[in-house]
């Protein structure tokens, strides 16, 4: 009877010791597969932020690329520019050179045309001179609006090569250059004005709007044509409504 006793207490024992061990393995186990699904969500976040920094790499490469591009289509630009200019402003000299020497030859035409005038030479001899005076006058006229116009060019290019360079500029207008407003849109905030590239009208250039003497805004020029141009009211210069007929000039005159 002891001895069954004895049997039946290890045997329960043994059940305990079994079951307290599966408790103890299932925990182990449970505890790993946590770890496990806790591991591989990290690699899965690790991997999620490789592919998200391997984008945007990428687009901070093409990103680098086209600015780069930008930089040398910029500069590239800026030399065409200069190249220009100088053109341009060669191009001028020699006008102001054939400007004075057509101007000379006209002083002299009128003072050889006075001379036989006053000699009272045949009218033949006096129609010729007229007729040299007035092809004189007209080369004059033209090499005089062929400087007009190569003037504004190079006073438009430089502006335009201010830009390309990234130097702090003001686009300075004729100190004389007075205008009025045509049209107003108050929706837009633009104006028409009836002054443009033939009175010396530049793009980027600033002009202050007045109505009897009294500052009502300040416009900033976007297109130029050739008698006219279009402006925007300069954000906080607004002091009061802009309206047809408002006189501009201005802002930063050329000395």
């Amino acid at each position: 009877m002891l001895i069954r006793i004895s049997l039946i207490l290890a045997i329960i024992a043994a059940l305990a010791a079994g079951t307290l061990n599966i408790l103890q393995v299932r925990d182990k186990i449970s505890t790993l597969v946590s770890q496990r699904d806790d591991e591989r969500g990290k690699k899965e976040q690790a991997l999620s932020d490789l592919s998200k920094s391997k984008t945007e790499l990428a687009k901070s490469q093409d990103t680098l690329k086209q600015t780069t591009q930008d930089l040398a289509d910029a500069k590239s630009e800026r030399d065409k520019a200069v190249v220009t200019a100088t053109a341009q402003t060669k191009r001028a000299d020699e006008l102001s050179d054939k400007l004075a020497k057509t101007s000379q030859e006209l002083a002299d035409t009128q003072t050889k045309l006075g001379a036989y005038v006053a000699t009272g030479v045949p009218a033949e001899q006096v129609g010729k001179l007229n007729r040299l005076y007035k092809d004189s006058q007209e080369a004059l006229d033209i090499a005089n609006e062929e400087k007009l116009v190569l003037l504004h060019t190079v006073a438009r290019l430089t502006n335009e090569l201010a830009k390309f360079t990234g130097s702090d500029y003001v686009v300075k207008l004729r100190a004389d250059l007075r205008g009025k407003i045509l049209v107003v849109d108050p929706k837009w905030d633009f104006v028409v004005l009836n002054i443009g590239e033939d009175q010396g009208v530049l793009p980027d250039g600033e002009l202050l709007v007045s109505r009897e003497g009294k500052l009502v805004a300040k416009v900033v020029v976007r297109s130029v044509e050739k008698n006219r141009c279009i402006a925007n009211v300069v954000p906080g210069w607004k002091l009061g409504e802009v309206i047809e007929g408002d006189e501009v000039s201005p802002a930063h005159p050329a000395s």
